[in-house]
């Protein structure tokens, strides 16, 4: 995706420096009526695409806009922005508002010219995912006007959330930019060519062979999605997929020839990584999702003096426990209901795909509430037990596969079992 970044940025740079000969040629000797004032107010209802970073698993979305602006000068101008874009998350069936709010700077190449490009950067503050931020923004784009006061416009933005510049996305518009407010400018006549010389009319050229060449399809575009990712062993999972310009589709381990789109109940025994191939006339495209098998073990073996981990997992930025994770969090509780003299921490833990911070806060909320739906619902002493976040700090597993993240997103209960033998309560 940092390369894709860069490539769009690059030539949306080269773009601005560069108008093309028709531009050029459409640019009259003194100025045009149609092309950048200064002093102009101007406002531009704006749509297009947003893409997100891959660590940032969202969705490529539709965007609206508006800007409002004012040319201090010919060739600077400054914007207001607003921006919304509704995007999903490409792990969870969760819908995200994206907002953005701020100010560019724009420098104008050529003003005096119709075609009239453009470099820019500005700031403006973000909400994604419920948190709000500020954001730098770099790009380019360009205005071609069609008549004095309205020109066609399109934008190119990258948009970087933080100071390491690994989290980012890529803002592609177009609209129409509509001016007022300033006197027309008045377009100098060029003094009247000498007649022309008579000439011997030429034979018509023979008209150039038209060879039109169709594009080669697209390849499959797949997406393959567990859910729950986690289970016990001996419970199920559900495999949701579906695909675009696919013609026949595989799935591995076991399950062979499948519809392009569909759903599918699987009961792994261990640790699985399923994976999707599907072939179309443009060729052939995969996906995979990954689902972890936790195996049972007693309740002593499990709690004593040793981190469990709790089969519990939490929608996207959430931290409120589901129903179907009370069966779990009961044979907690009856542990320490059945060995009074057990006590412990409950703690949560993340995988490092977001901020530090972010996932700190995350962790602590979630090992809270754990920890408060234990100590309520079996009433436990709440001197028993506390609850604590880590964050991405102790991960159990390698944060470079699918696998090794759904193990560290993790619940654990690490109990001690204060009188040798953890004898049972009567």
């Amino acid at each position: 995706m940092k390369r894709h970044a860069l490539i769009t940025l690059a030539m949306a740079l080269l773009l601005a420096s560069h108008p093309g000969p028709s531009a050029a040629a459409d640019a009259p000797q003194g100025g045009s009526p149609a092309d950048n004032r200064a002093g102009t107010f101007s406002m531009s209802p704006m749509v297009g695409g947003v893409s997100f970073a891959g660590e940032q698993h969202l969705e490529t979305a539709p965007v609206f806009g508006l800007r409002a602006g004012y040319n201090f000068t010919r060739n600077l101008e400054a914007e207001a922005l607003f921006d919304y874009a509704k995007t999903r998350s490409t792990l969870a069936d969760n819908k995200t508002d994206f907002l953005r709010y701020g100010a560019d700077l724009l420098w104008n190449f050529m003003p005096d010219q119709k075609f009239v490009p453009n470099l820019a950067a500005g700031y403006a503050g973000m909400q994604l995912k419920s948190d709000t931020k500020g954001a730098f923004d770099l790009g380019a784009g360009f205005k071609y006007f069609v008549t004095e006061d309205m020109a066609w416009r399109g934008d190119v933005r990258g948009i970087f959330f933080d100071n390491k510049f690994d989290q980012y996305a890529i803002e592609y518009i177009t609209g129409v930019y509509i001016a007022f407010g300033a006197a027309p400018a008045v377009a100098k006549l060029p003094a009247p060519p000498p007649p022309p010389e008579p000439v011997a009319r030429p034979l018509p050229a023979a008209q150039p062979t038209l060879n039109l060449t169709l594009p080669p399809p697209a390849p499959p575009e797949v997406e393959l999605v567990a859910n729950p990712v986690s289970i016990k062993k001996g419970e199920s999972s559900v495999l949701n997929w579906k695909s675009k310009r696919a013609d026949t589709c595989d799935m591995r381990p076991g399950i062979g020839e499948v519809a392009p789109n569909g759903s599918t109940i699987v009961k792994p025994e261990v640790d699985t990584i399923y994976s999707l191939t599907c072939t179309g006339k443009g060729g052939t495209g995969a996906a995979s999702a990954a689902i972890v098998v936790a195996q049972p073990t007693k309740a002593e073996k499990r709690f004593c003096n040793q981190p469990a981990v709790l089969m519990i997992n939490f929608d996207t930025d959430k931290w409120n426990i589901k129903p179907r994770y009370h069966a779990e969090l009961k044979t907690v509780g009856d542990f320490l209901n059945q060995f009074p003299d057990a006590y412990g921490e409950i703690s949560g833990h993340t995988d490092s795909t977001h901020t530090d911070d972010y996932n700190q806060r995350l962790s602590e909320r979630r090992a809270k509430a754990v920890r408060d739906y234990i100590v309520k619902n079996f009433k436990i002493d709440p001197k028993r037990l506390t609850g604590k976040g880590y964050g991405e700090k102790r991960p159990m597993a390698t944060n470079k596969t699918a696998v090794g993240r759904a193990k560290n997103r993790r619940i654990e209960a690490n109990l001690v079992c204060a009188k040798k033998g953890a004898q049972q309560a009567p």
